[in-house]
């Protein structure tokens, strides 16, 4: 088969320890996640040529590779927040399917919340003061305040109600329920949602996501390695990547989000429309971001993202489930959250999430479509990556 022709799969997915882990380093979840992601395929590390990593070292990938004593010949360093997982599954798409890589691995640890509690530097992500940002950081335009604006923006215009947002988190809520992995499993109400301190009007703290520890790994490969593969492949059928703005004043629409430019290619891609889609994870560092996602993807009209997640439609019994593990608002959120929708879409399609959890087809049969869907920065980027089953 000659280059540029062939499939490309996910053969290997693995999540490492993940929650509270006060006593591991970042390097050691990278290691575990993708020890766990060759063991979830069977295949042998020395197929790896291919290296993806961002968020740790002062030179990623190559730091991290190295303590994973890797030596690749294809990298990918890109870094646009929490869209970097699926702009870099892209990548690694179009190289492998280009010939210029055999199987990439993706990977990512952070110990965003331990290094919270004990007071390190590297707890608080900061974007710096130079470039654009000088205009916006005199005034304390925090990174929450940024999406708090946006969400305010689009309740002014379509009449988006503050409890049609609270309901998303106790969706995303009601998932992680099933979920043994999820760090908050308790069951919420709209009530509970808005009585929560406040953190950036509208937002309370169940709007936001939570802060975790945690890694994942994702293996990708050409079609020829499926045969040795302990699991069945989910094909990589789509992708789309997109870049919107670094500065807010450059902004178009606050209410609309860059996944309407990353979405459309992978659709058109994977020869599939949103009303095909079973099952959805969409980055969601604040409930606006899965509203908004939800109407830029096309999966319903602009404005009308509040009445469309409405009735439980995003649970696993819903008509769309979306954050089948709870997501980034309850099940975990250790910074670039991208790697994991990947991870929890592929064990959607093979049948692997727990009972309760697991999304069933009307004949019972696992989901065959789903999307990922990662978002950056403050709306920033976006990359969306359809995933399919035999």
């Amino acid at each position: 088969m000659s280059p540029g022709t062939r499939k490309v799969a996910v053969l290997g997915v693995a999540l490492s320890d993940c929650g509270r882990l006060d006593t591991v380093s970042p390097y050691a979840l990278h290691a575990q996640a993708a020890r766990r992601a060759l063991a979830d395929c069977g295949l042998d590390r020395s197929v790896i040529d291919g290296f993806a990593s961002a968020g740790l070292g002062t030179l990623a990938p190559a730091e991290v590779a190295e303590y994973l004593g890797l030596r690749p010949a294809w990298v990918d360093s890109t870094s646009v927040g929490g869209a970097t997982w699926e702009v870099m599954a892209a990548h690694a798409a179009d190289a492998i399917a280009a010939g210029h890589a055999e199987a990439v691995l993706l990977v990512y640890g952070s110990t965003a919340r331990a290094d919270l509690r004990a007071g390190r530097r590297t707890a608080n992500l900061s974007f710096g003061a130079r470039g654009p940002l000088q205009f916006e950081v005199p005034y304390g335009h925090t990174l929450i305040a940024k999406y708090a604006m946006a969400a305010r923006r689009h309740m002014h215009q379509y009449g988006t109600t503050i409890e049609q947002l609270a309901d998303i988190a106790v969706q995303a809520r009601t998932n992680a329920a099933h979920n043994p992995q999820a760090l908050h499993r308790s069951p919420i109400t709209i009530d509970d949602v808005l009585a929560g301190p406040p953190v950036a009007e509208p937002f309370t703290r169940l709007h936001c996501c939570i802060r975790s520890d945690g890694g994942c790994a994702v293996l990708l490969a050409a079609e020829e390695y499926a045969a040795d593969a302990a699991k069945p492949p989910v094909w990589v059928l789509g992708t789309g990547t997109a870049v919107s703005h670094a500065a807010l004043s450059e902004w178009p629409d606050f209410t609309v989000s860059p996944a309407a430019a990353s979405g459309p290619p992978a659709f058109r891609r994977a020869g599939i429309t949103p009303d095909d889609v079973q099952v959805a994870q969409i980055y969601d560092a604040f409930t606006y971001m899965t509203l908004v996602t939800l109407e830029d993807l096309g999966f319903c009209a602009k404005g009308e993202g509040g009445a469309f997640a409405a009735d439980g439609r995003l649970t696993i019994g819903g008509a769309l489930p979306v954050n089948t593990d709870g997501g980034g608002l309850s099940a975990c959120h250790p910074g670039m959250r991208g790697l994991f929708l990947l991870v929890e879409a592929v064990r959607q399609l093979r049948g692997e999430a727990e009972e309760g959890r697991q999304v069933r087809l009307p004949d019972g049969a696992p989901p065959r479509l789903a999307l990922a869907s990662g978002t950056g920065g403050w709306f920033c980027s976006s990359g969306t990556v359809i995933l399919g089953r035999d």
